[in-house]
């Protein structure tokens, strides 16, 4: 206790805040890199005119609350008041498109990345470009506001994320993390920027409709471990009204949730992954090499250090497995019994391992929102059998654990069987995971790739974010945030580690042909039922 308290008083912490779509978390973190104190604020964002939004006001509140709490802890646990620390750092929920202009004022309300309104620009740019554009990316809002002759195009002096807008109000310092950038705009892993080919494609598509060129919009582009510039004495009142704390402190590049996900997994490096499996699902695999083509299922961001990274992003994963599960929930009170919420998953779960290999040619899809991978525009969840069908309590939820993880394996199978990928290992975190062996043996199955689970991993974005605040800090000459990750990290923490069970591979592989045939009872109910 004693030790740590000289830590935060001699300024030997870093602090890492994330804004989730739900959460901001702040995290302090000691040199050990071990968790020290927590804040957190709950957020939602608004849909208003059409648009979901945050406004700037609920981004101040719950950055300064989040931060006061985390603050209070400290306090509370260490008896101590936090002044200083050696780094900070800020990341959120990537894209999206916050538009400023010469006065640094906000021409319209933030447009977040769940916004699906710009459909015909990202088409259209990934035409041009030969790169897909997904419509979440800034570059895609930027030029559907374009296409739609917004008024506010004209008098653009600078649009950034949410990230980079926080860092830019609380340094003065319009520059952006690699990973984050990369999800604003292609980047040329060569040179660590913006794609100058591609830049120059889209001037001439603008082709001089007005006063600016857009490397002049975009913010500067950084790597981990460079300066990014230090909190002001205007940005030190910002994050903390209390006035404690001091200006002065440096701070790392601002960083998307992606990137700081592939810190605190420790997936840094080229043939690792990580697997978040929570409401949503996503895969994040470092590259070797570029893609030979392009696929509307892959999205190609990068790692905060500048290398490639092919990212498979479905919108489904466990809601409606949770909703079965609190069914059986249900019906168990209906009898009188009142289950435990973990015995009650882990039951259900372990149960889905006695299943036939396929799930007995039973049929899920747990689709509440639409899924872009399959191409399903709405979410219709369902659930199909045939009458030859084995109808079992262990092949049912074996085939809602699969479905859970159908099209993720989809854009998978893209990497692994048409690109030939090499991956040497994943790692898994999120909710699937916290039934021990279940949901890491079906990712293993559904990848054919060994998965590996870490403690750490449960501690999420701000954990990830605080630890390239660090790495900024305390990294030596010429260490690579690899070795720093590897070695003062997670050395000693491989997780737990799962080879894929060649009957289950099969077993998947004949459930995802019966899963991608079934698409279009899907896309019937979307088109019949309300």
């Amino acid at each position: 206790m004693s030790n740590i308290k000289e830590m935060i008083e001699a300024g030997k912490t870093a602090l890492g805040i994330e804004f989730g779509s739900t959460r901001i978390k702040a995290v302090l973190v000691g040199e050990d890199h071990a968790p020290i104190a927590s804040g957190d604020h709950e957020w939602e964002n608004r849909l208003e005119n059409g648009i979901w939004t945050y406004t700037l006001e609920d981004i101040w509140t719950g950055l300064q609350d989040s931060y006061q709490k985390l603050a209070a802890d400290v306090k509370e646990k260490y008896q101590v008041t936090l002044k200083r620390t050696a780094a900070i750092g800020f990341s959120a929920m990537m894209h999206g498109y916050m538009a400023f202009d010469k006065n640094g004022d906000l021409l319209v309300p933030f447009r977040t990345w769940r916004n699906g309104i710009t459909g015909p620009a990202a088409a259209s740019l990934t035409e041009l470009f030969q790169y897909n554009i997904p419509e979440r990316w800034s570059i895609a809002h930027l030029y559907q506001a374009i296409l739609n002759q917004e008024e506010h195009v004209e008098k653009l002096d600078f649009f950034t994320t949410l990230a980079g807008y926080i860092h830019w109000k609380l340094t003065g310092e319009k520059v952006l993390g690699v990973g984050d950038a990369s999800g604003m705009f292609p980047i040329d892993v060569k040179t660590g920027d913006y794609d100058p080919v591609m830049v120059e494609k889209f001037d001439k598509l603008v082709d001089g409709k007005y006063p600016w060129k857009l490397k002049d919009l975009l913010p500067a582009v950084l790597k981990a471990g460079d300066k990014a510039g230090v909190l002001t004495e205007e940005g030190a009142r910002l994050l903390d009204v209390s006035g404690n704390l001091e200006a002065g402190i440096p701070l790392c590049p601002p960083e998307g949730d992606a990137g700081t996900g592939m810190a605190a997994t420790n997936s840094v490096a080229k043939r690792t992954g990580n697997v978040s499996a929570g409401t949503s699902v996503f895969a994040m695999v470092v590259l070797e090499h570029e893609l030979k083509k392009v696929y509307p299922q892959i999205d190609l961001v990068t790692t905060p250090d500048g290398s490639l990274v092919a990212m498979v992003h479905a919108n489904n994963c466990t809601s409606d497995l949770n909703a079965w599960v609190n069914l059986f929930r249900e019906f168990a009170e209906t009898l009188g019994v009142k289950p435990d919420t973990g015995t009650l998953f882990e039951t259900l779960y372990r149960k889905a391992l006695e299943g036939d290999p396929d799930c007995g040619g039973l049929l899920a899809y747990g689709y509440l929102s639409g899924e872009n991978i399959t191409g399903v525009a709405e979410g219709r969840p369902m659930f199909v059998r045939s009458p030859k069908s084995s109808f079992t309590l262990a092949n049912f939820m074996r085939a809602h654990l699969f479905t859970a993880l159908g099209a993720l394996k989809a854009g998978m199978d893209i990497l692994i069987k048409e690109e030939q990928v090499g991956i040497d290992r994943i790692l898994g975190h999120g909710g699937l995971f916290k039934t021990k062996g279940v949901g890491q043996r079906f990712l293993a199955a559904a990848i054919d790739t060994p998965v590996s689970v870490m403690e750490t991993a449960g501690e999420g974005g701000p954990w990830g974010m605080a630890l390239l605040a660090s790495y900024m800090w305390q990294k030596e000459a010429g260490e690579s945030l690899q070795d720093y990750l590897d070695k003062k990290v997670f050395a000693g923490n491989a997780g737990t580690c799962m080879e894929p069970d060649p009957q289950d591979v099969a077993g998947f592989d004949l459930f995802e042909k019966r899963y991608l045939k079934g698409i279009s009872i899907e896309q019937t109910a979307v088109e019949a039922l309300i």
